[in-house]
Parts: C-alpha cells; sequence; structure tokens
C-alpha cells in the first residue's frame, strides 16, 4: 500500500477520518468527567515550566561560583530550551504515534532524572548537562494540548487549553519565587534541584493516575536524522550568537558556526522533505494557516524568555553601584513576578471567551500588544519599584490572553492525527525564540559594558526595546493572519 499508514486510534473514529480536520473533542468519551485529567495536566505543566526560569535567579550567584562570564552561564538557561526545542517534536511525533500520555510520562521522568543530576552537580558542564536533560520535558505541554483536544469535550477544548497553556508563564514566575524562597536561605542551588525532582515525582505520578489516552494514533517510524540535524544547526546557531562579543563577530569562529548552521539547516530542510514520516512537517511550519502562528510563536517565545533572563539581573542590580537596578535579592526577584503570575491566570481563563467572541487570532493580537506594552514601559521607565511591578501585571495579562489563544489556533485546522505535532512544531519555534532570547540578550548585556564586566543601563534599555518590538510585531502578523483567514 503507498502513502502514510492508516491512523488508527482506541475510541471511536475521528470525525471526517482519520486524515480529515475534526472538531477538537471528536474523541471524547462520552459521560467521562475531565476535571481529574484537566487537574494533572495543569499540575505537571506548572512543573515543566517552573523548571524553565527556577535558575534564572541564580544566575549571578553561579559567576562568582564557577567564575564564569555571563555568556557561559546563561547556558544554564539556553541548555534547557535548546534541548526541548529538540524533543519537542520528536516526543510529540512519538505521542500521535505510541500515545500521548506514555510521552507524557516520559517527560517527568526525564525531568525527575535531570533535577537529580543538577542537584548532586558541582561543576558548570554537569550543571548544563542536567539542565538539558531537565529541558526535554518541554514537550510535557504540546502533548497535553494534543490530549485535551482528543479527549475533552468540544465546548471545553478552548478554555482547557487556555489553562494548560498558562502555566508556562505561572509556573515560570513560581519558579523564581521558589528558588528566592530557597536561595535565600542556603546560599546554594543543590537544594533547589531537590525541589524540583520531589515536583517532578509528584506530576509523574498524578497524570499516571488520572490522564488516559483516547485519541488518533499515527503511524510511521521517528525521524532521527532529522533529530540530529535539527540539534546540529541551532546548538551552531546559539553558540554564534552568544560568542560573538567575545570572539568578534567577523572571526573565523563565529562565522564558520554560523556558516554551519546555515549548511545544516539546509541539510535538514531537504531530510524533512523526502523522509515518509518527518519530525517536523513542513507543511505544518510554513502552511498558509500555521505560517502565522508559528512566527508569532516565536517571537512570544523570544519576548516570554528574554524577560525572565533580564529581570533577575535588574532586580538584582544595585543604583548604589552601578547607578541602576532595585538593589533586591534572589526572593525579590520572583516576588516581583507575582503580579504577572496573579493577572495571567485571572485573564487566561477569560482568553476562551474572548476568542469565542473575536476569533483566536485576534485574540492573539491583544495579548501581545499587552506584552509589548509592558517591556516598553520598561524601556522608557525603570528605577522605580511601580515600575517593576506594573511591568510584572501588564506581561500576565499579555501572555494569559496570547498563550490561551495560541494554543488554539496551532491545533484548529489540523487532523486529529496531528494534533500533537502540529502543536509540537508550534512549541519548538517558541522554544527556540527564547533559546535566540537568552543568547542575544546575553550578547548585547556583554557587548554594552558599564565596567568591570557589569552591563550598562543602556544595555538594558536596549533590550526592553528589542523585546517591546518583537512583541508588537507578534500583534501585528496576529492581525493579518485573522484578516486573510477570518474563519
Amino acid at each position: 500500500m503507498t502513502g502514510a499508514p492508516a491512523a488508527r486510534r482506541t475510541g471511536a473514529p475521528a470525525a471526517g477520518g482519520a486524515g480529515a480536520p475534526a472538531a477538537p473533542g471528536a474523541g471524547a468519551p462520552a459521560g467521562r468527567p475531565t476535571g481529574p485529567t484537566l487537574l494533572a495536566l495543569a499540575v505537571a505543566g506548572m512543573v515543566v515550566s517552573v523548571q524553565q526560569t527556577l535558575v534564572l535567579p541564580l544566575l549571578p550567584q553561579l559567576m562568582v561560583r564557577f567564575d564564569a562570564p555571563i555568556t557561559d552561564v546563561t547556558w544554564v538557561f539556553t541548555a534547557s530550551l535548546l534541548a526541548g526545542a529538540v524533543a519537542t517534536p520528536l516526543l510529540t511525533r512519538f505521542g500521535d504515534m505510541y500515545g500521548k500520555k506514555r510521552m507524557i510520562l516520559l517527560a517527568l521522568a526525564l525531568l525527575l532524572a535531570g533535577s537529580v543530576v543538577c542537584a548532586v552537580s558541582g561543576t558548570l558542564p554537569v550543571l548544563i548537562a542536567g539542565r538539558a536533560l531537565q529541558g526535554v520535558s518541554a514537550a510535557m505541554i504540546p502533548l497535553a494540548i494534543g490530549m485535551i483536544r482528543d479527549t475533552f469535550p468540544a465546548e471545553r477544548v478552548t478554555t482547557a487549553i487556555g489553562i494548560v497553556s498558562a502555566t508556562m508563564g505561572v509556573g515560570g514566575s513560581a519558579g523564581m519565587i521558589v528558588t528566592g524562597l530557597i536561595a535565600a536561605r542556603t546560599g546554594s542551588h543543590h537544594p533547589v534541584f531537590w525541589i524540583a525532582a520531589a515536583l517532578a515525582a509528584a506530576g509523574l505520578v498524578l497524570v499516571a493516575a488520572t490522564a488516559r489516552d483516547v485519541g488518533v494514533r499515527a503511524g510511521g517510524r521517528p525521524d532521527l536524522p532529522g533529530a540530529a540535524l535539527l540539534a546540529g544547526w541551532l546548538v551552531c546557531l546559539l553558540l554564534g550568537i552568544s560568542q560573538g562579543n567575545a570572539w568578534g563577530w567577523t572571526s573565523g569562529g563565529v562565522l564558520a558556526l554560523f556558516g554551519a548552521a546555515a549548511a545544516l539547516c539546509a541539510v535538514w530542510v531537504a531530510v524533512e522533505l523526502r523522509v515518509r514520516a518527518p519530525l517536523v512537517r513542513l507543511g505544518l511550519l510554513v502552511g498558509p494557516r500555521s505560517l502565522s502562528a508559528n512566527v508569532v510563536s516565536a517571537l512570544l517565545g523570544f519576548s516570554m524568555f528574554a524577560a525572565f533572563t533580564l529581570i533577575a539581573g535588574f532586580v538584582q542590580a544595585r543604583p548604589e553601584e552601578v547607578g541602576y537596578g532595585l538593589g533586591g535579592s534572589v526572593l525579590d526577584v520572583g516576588l516581583y513576578m507575582l503580579p504577572s503570575t496573579v493577572t495571567m491566570l485571572l485573564f487566561s481563563a477569560m482568553a476562551g471567551r474572548l476568542a469565542a467572541r473575536l476569533g483566536p487570532a485576534y485574540t492573539l493580537a491583544i495579548g501581545s500588544a499587552f506584552a509589548g506594552l509592558c517591556y516598553a514601559w520598561l524601556a522608557v521607565s525603570n528605577s522605580h519599584v511601580y515600575d517593576m511591578l506594573a511591568f510584572s501585571a501588564i506581561q500576565g495579562i499579555g501572555f494569559g490572553i496570547a498563550y490561551a489563544a495560541l494554543g488554539t489556533l496551532a491545533v484548529r485546522h489540523v487532523p486529529m492525527d496531528q494534533s500533537g505535532i502540529a502543536s509540537g512544531i508550534n512549541s519548538l519555534v517558541r522554544t527556540t525564540g527564547g533559546s535566540v532570547a537568552g543568547a542575544v540578550t546575553a550578547s548585547i548585556l556583554a557587548g554594552r559594558a558599564a565596567g568591570a564586566g557589569v552591563p550598562s543601563l543602556g544595555a538594558y534599555e536596549l533590550c526592553f526595546w528589542v523585546v517591546s518590538a518583537g512583541a508588537a510585531l507578534a500583534a501585528l502578523i496576529a492581525v493579518a493572519h485573522a484578516l486573510r483567514h477570518p474563519g
């Protein structure tokens, strides 16, 4: 038989056949309560999001502990995002093939293992390796979105996706608070990761006990060469960006890295176009209804993760020494992000109703506009406590609305048996944007030092403007998508 293998499922057939787009919730078992599953997925999503940011308040301390520059220490954050970018399309593909619950459990198990490695680490390379292992768990969020689309009734899908999507920001803020509370008492990074290991174990048990797989199963085999090539060109790209200031942007090493990234990317595209079951279906990446959502996802990933890397250093900077900052502690970093946690929870729940009235694309544009506004605020005014609190509250509104809408937009027009990989591709580009954010902001800060390697105020303000512009561009692209595809 030619063509893709017939899809199979564990429940009732998907509406319209395996290859046709189906309404969200078409695979939902009648009468089965979805509350416990949603709770389990939300808790697991929170745990995964916590690991992405819990190291950020520690970056200044890690620079001292390991006697390393910011461009090296930032890899503690970037390695996690990079691993997530590579693992997400692979695990979501496996989820479509073998079951999303299995892959969610695998992602949480790797998070547990990576947390233990970080907890016992004594050198920077070991810590980075553990963080990379933790980063694989980023695939859990798109897997959860795919599971919701498979199993929830249609009228609950948008709200449920919004709640799970919101855990990315809520968990990110919570990670900073947890780190601050622990570091304020111990001054060490080890207890932080033991806590992360315990949270991962709890999420693992909760998902195992409550979640069920009833979705469409796709055939095929995993595209391991595609995964290796994707990892190769992303590593080369991010290394080139992060080392640009240290080695020189026109140095042989940096140019070689960029050249290798371009060559590997070209080979990767060629491989993905030829293989029967590609890691990344380029039609889902750059198709007419997918491209806008994926570009916006990359820009919002850049904006959100750039904030996480910037705020920790800015809040802890002492104005009497460097002329800017709020002189806060590691705990203060998390507390300043608390308004974001609250507003994100509130507005992500409202986003479903807003999307039902305006459509997900216009809703996404509104959220992106709020995100751009909060960074513009910090670029203009950043010397008072209320500046940081206002930034945090507006940021939560923006990302709470945007990510809820983005999760829906990414999967609404794809066949049921591709919902996992479609969500995974959207997560891939978001995580890639976040990975680039860490390298770009570290490069800007390192290249505009005020003395003794300390970034200048102008460097931070330039970063805020760059991030604001990215979010504003995301809003414009979302509006353009809504005008082109009003349905």
